[in-house]
């Protein structure tokens, strides 16, 4: 320990760039708990119940890190939440939750292979082609099921992927923990994140380190979106039933997170600790506007401005970084 803190002086640890989640999100949290003392808020079963609503949300921030650090956008990863939500409330009806789980997740692989193949192939934006694959995907899920819903009865699965407790710790948290931890080795510890990185920050060194620059960028769509069909199969679990509004409203949720956590807009840098503290931190800041009383009205600005200094954040460390 003290040859690990006579390598990083701990005033140089404290003003790392990433380091302001933490303050922020103790920051928040400590407000919150003095603001609302007299509620329930600091209470296990609330911050737990918080990880729990905020585990989707977490899933996606992680899988869009892979996106951002080759410099892409993904803006289709709501509508694939819908559609592969729904696939597997269809499939379960026929009941088999390794058939229904699959498709599930193949909708993510496809359209994450379809995002990259156009991006890539027609050299344009990936925030045109994930745009355009979003309003696909929407129309989609509410073609499926003519825009009604659909229940899940599956025990078994309503366990593993949402409801479910595992010698006493939610089977929610437990996902978002093995996401996270995947997400942090592969990006950090491995040189397929290496390469995703040197991708994002320099292409052309990369291209000229003979990296296969195309085939990551079309990669990291491709986890973007599985981590986005995943979330579906969590959601689906968690609400006990799909319906084509699911994941609509988290697309801001999830920059937000990413943004505060640290991870860059731009490519080349990526904080997936910092993502999962950010989704934790908007999570927290809903559960604390609703039990101040404020209103949806209210809480859809809070998330806006919040949005707003999280792109003012990562437009500021991209000009200094």
């Amino acid at each position: 320990m003290t040859s690990l803190l006579a390598r990083v002086p701990l005033k140089q640890w404290l003003l790392r760039r990433d380091a302001y989640i933490y303050y922020i999100f103790l920051l928040v949290l400590a407000m919150f708990g003095v603001v609302l003392h007299d509620t329930a808020f600091l209470s296990l079963d609330n911050l737990l119940n918080i990880v729990r609503q905020t585990t989707p949300v977490t899933v996606m921030a992680v899988a869009l890190c892979f996106a951002l650090a080759v410099g892409h956008i993904d803006l289709s990863i709501g509508a694939v939440v819908a559609v592969s939500a729904l696939v597997a409330a269809l499939l379960l009806q026929q009941g088999s939750i390794a058939l229904a789980v699959a498709a599930a997740l193949s909708v993510g692989v496809v359209v994450g292979l379809i995002n990259g193949f156009l991006t890539e192939k027609l050299q344009v934006s990936s925030l045109l082609i994930t745009l355009g694959t979003m309003s696909v995907l929407a129309g989609l899920a509410r073609q499926l099921t003519g825009m009604e819903s659909v229940p899940v009865v599956d025990n078994d699965f309503i366990f593993w992927f949402g409801g479910g407790d595992l010698f006493g710790v939610p089977v929610l948290l437990l996902w978002t923990l093995l996401v996270a931890l995947a997400g942090y080795l592969l990006l950090n510890k491995l040189r397929f994140g290496r390469h995703l990185l040197a991708v994002g920050g320099n292409p052309a060194a990369a291209r000229a380190m003979g990296i296969g620059i195309q085939r990551l960028r079309l990669q990291a769509l491709m986890i973007s979106a599985l981590g986005a069909a995943l979330a579906g199969l969590l959601y689906a679990g968690r609400l006990q039933g799909a319906r084509y509004t699911l994941g609509e409203a988290d697309l801001l949720t999830v920059i937000a997170a990413v943004a505060i956590g640290g991870t860059s807009l731009f490519g080349g840098r990526v904080c997936i600790i910092g993502a999962v503290l950010g989704s934790w931190l908007m999570g927290m800041i809903n559960n604390g506007l609703i039990l101040s009383g404020f209103s949806t009205n209210e809480q859809m600005i809070a998330r806006g401005v919040i949005l707003i200094l999280a792109v003012a954040i990562g437009v500021r460390e991209a000009r200094h970084g």
